[in-house]
């Protein structure tokens, strides 16, 4: 018997994706034929069908399903071991693929990435920026070496995987100018029930530690009156500076908008037992890696370096009190 190549795989795996045996023979930059030809050829070897030919168009087969997880995982494991191998030059060439939460890959991680590139400047460094959720999931399935997430990792993938703190920051309870908060500066827990909201999706890391602070505090998210709920914190700040509104967002975020003035974070009371004390809203950020999957060198360089500026001081806000 032969066996089945790599390239059979690849081009397999291209006709899965798209159904369609042209637009895979298009995307590897090979001919209709050729690909026509390769999963001939993995029928014949293995007497299996691979997909059902309906007319001009084709379905996959049971036997096909089985293959596109397997090759996936094979050309997957391909790819980590190539790079490996190419990082045995001191780290002079190499990939890093990093999957960031959007307020950390948006503020936090470019300083991180650019001292890295300082080091490593031969390193190519593709980072993906989505919601904790997608981030947490892409990782457990091997998209990205490391990922970077503020909210919390799921029961269901803690199994799968490892997570550390590396960071933290603050959020704020934050209003524009024509919110009458605005010009008080601070208002009591019991007030939070009293103004309209902009909130974050409930797969935002942001959005998830806000809720935790809200349940902590007493108070339950159908008590506030949500009136917008968006996919990013920059529509969120963009219509809290236009509105009446207020939001929990990172402090990271605001920054510049608090410095023009054009909004203010307000200090929230703790009055339950009357002490007065300010409720603080404190996040980590975790990094994330797979518990199994094979790490990269740069992979592992990258984590150490996070870690180092953590101990370095980097990570003061969770010296105090955590919400």
């Amino acid at each position: 018997m032969a066996g089945m190549t790599l390239e059979q795989l690849k081009i397999f795996l291209a006709v899965a994706q798209h159904l369609h045996f042209t637009r895979a023979a298009e995307e590897l930059y090979i001919t209709q034929p050729a690909v026509s030809a390769a999963i001939h050829n993995l029928e014949q070897e293995y007497g299996v069908k691979l997909f059902h030919r309906i007319g001009r168009h084709i379905e996959i087969a049971e036997a096909g399903k089985l293959l596109q997880v397997e090759a996936q995982k094979i050309l997957d494991q391909v790819s980590l071991t190539e790079r490996g191998l190419r990082e045995l030059n001191n780290l002079q060439r190499g990939e890093l693929k990093l999957g960031s939460s959007l307020t950390i890959g948006n503020y936090w991680l470019p300083s991180k990435i650019s001292e890295f590139k300082s080091q490593y400047p031969g390193i190519q460094i593709d980072c993906t920026l989505a919601n904790a959720e997608t981030i947490c999931v892409g990782t457990a399935m091997g998209q990205f070496d490391l990922g970077l997430v503020e909210g919390d990792v799921k029961p269901a993938l803690q199994n799968t995987l490892e997570y550390e703190i590396v960071g933290s920051d603050r959020l704020q309870i934050v209003v524009g100018q024509k919110h009458p908060w605005f010009e008080w500066g601070e208002v009591d827990l019991s007030q939070l029930t009293q103004t309209p909201w902009v909130m974050r999706v409930r797969e935002s890391g942001t959005q998830q530690r806000f809720e935790e602070a809200l349940q902590n505090w007493g108070i339950n998210l159908s008590e506030l009156n949500v009136i917008l709920v968006f996919t990013s914190g920059e529509m969120a700040k963009a219509a809290i500076e236009n509105g009446v509104g207020a939001t929990g967002i990172s402090e990271l975020m605001v920054k510049k908008e608090i410095q023009l003035g054009t909004l203010r974070a307000i200090r929230v009371i703790d009055n339950r037992e009357g002490n007065g004390a300010i409720a603080e809203i404190v996040r980590p950020f975790f990094k994330l890696k797979h518990r199994q999957r094979f790490q990269t060198a740069l992979s592992k360089v990258f984590e150490q370096m996070l870690i180092s500026s953590m101990l370095d001081g980097s990570y003061q806000h969770l010296s105090k009190s955590v919400i």
